[in-house]
């Protein structure tokens, strides 16, 4: 069984990494200023603001969820922290938690009323990505809110090693977020709620409480990821992180995690983060233009989710 397993994680994560090595030696060859250390790390320093989205988001899939409101999200915690921290003075260590709890709680108000109501969280979260964004423009007065220095060092490269705290912070989040999923008993009932939600209900598990739960931790993330965006931006900006949903969901897909629910990684979402930000900064890098660009990354998640079909289909076949 041990085998089976790990024969399972070596083809799922080497061949994600294979896709990764490929993207990169395609651009490389098509652009000489691709493979280069300023390349790289520039892409290594703009992937945590997602890399936190897809954490949370593995997780709100993985219970058979979807979360349409996380960049909206985003938006509303960075700006609760820019407003405490610009125009009211207030320091970080004070200013993040608020801003968390604001995004960890609206995440709890989406998971309440989608399990609590049996509403698709699909239409809930489409409301509070509204909510949300409205929110945000009423707290900044829709206008950007300049921080400056006071958070830019999360988001600067540090001098002797080219990498930010932010993408150290990201990189341990993941792992927690892997550990979480894999090996703890709330890990587990969230992919056997995603799996089959009646059966865990036969069992005498309550559901609820987990399924809620995920859809706040993904707001925790939000929250994260709006400090990670303001810091590499030095502003806290009412329309910052439109779409980035899509970018979300899509990493999680192609790194194997299923739309139908019960199955995840994420170090795989990891990886689909990387995978996006390398098509998008190679692309980018050889001359294509905004309105391709968009139109390659939306085929490539309209393939990632082709294949998710196909494989969940060919799972149920063998069963």
């Amino acid at each position: 069984m041990k085998q089976t397993q790990l024969r399972q994680s070596i083809l799922q994560y080497g061949g994600l990494v294979a896709v990764l090595i490929a993207l990169v030696a395609v651009f490389s060859v098509m652009s000489k200023n691709f493979f280069q250390m300023t390349t790289l790390v520039s892409i290594a320093n703009q992937i945590p603001d997602l890399t936190f989205l897809a954490v949370g988001m593995t997780l709100v899939l993985v219970v058979g969820g979807i979360d349409l409101s996380v960049g909206s999200l985003l938006a509303l915690s960075s700006a609760v922290l820019g407003v405490l921290m610009a125009n009211q003075e207030w320091p970080l260590l004070a200013a993040l938690p608020i801003a968390m709890l604001v995004a960890g709680g609206c995440g709890l108000i989406n998971g309440f009323i989608s399990v609590g109501f049996g509403i698709p969280s699909f239409i809930v979260t489409l409301g509070m990505l509204e909510i949300a964004r409205g929110a945000t423009k009423v707290v900044t007065d829709s206008q950007s809110v300049y921080i400056g220095s006071r958070i830019e060092w999360f988001g600067q490269p540090i001098t002797s090693i080219l990498l930010s705290p932010a993408f150290f912070v990201a990189v341990a989040t993941v792992i927690a977020g892997q550990f979480v999923l894999m090996r703890t008993v709330f890990g587990r009932y969230c992919v056997a709620i995603g799996t089959n939600a009646e059966a865990v209900r036969m069992s005498g598990i309550r559901a609820a409480p987990y399924s809620i739960a995920v859809f706040g931790i993904s707001g925790l993330m939000c929250g994260l990821a709006g400090l990670a965006q303001s810091s590499r931006l030095s502003t806290a900006d009412p329309n910052a992180a439109i779409g980035i949903e899509l970018a979300a969901i899509a990493a999680c897909v192609i790194g194997g995690t299923s739309l139908m629910g019960g199955r995840g990684s994420v170090i795989s979402s990891f990886i689909g983060v990387l995978i996006i930000q390398v098509l998008q900064t190679g692309l980018a890098q050889i001359g294509v233009s905004d309105a391709n660009k968009q139109m390659i990354t939306g085929g490539v998640i309209v393939a990632a989710v082709l294949l998710d079909a196909l494989r969940t289909r060919w799972g149920r076949a063998k069963v």
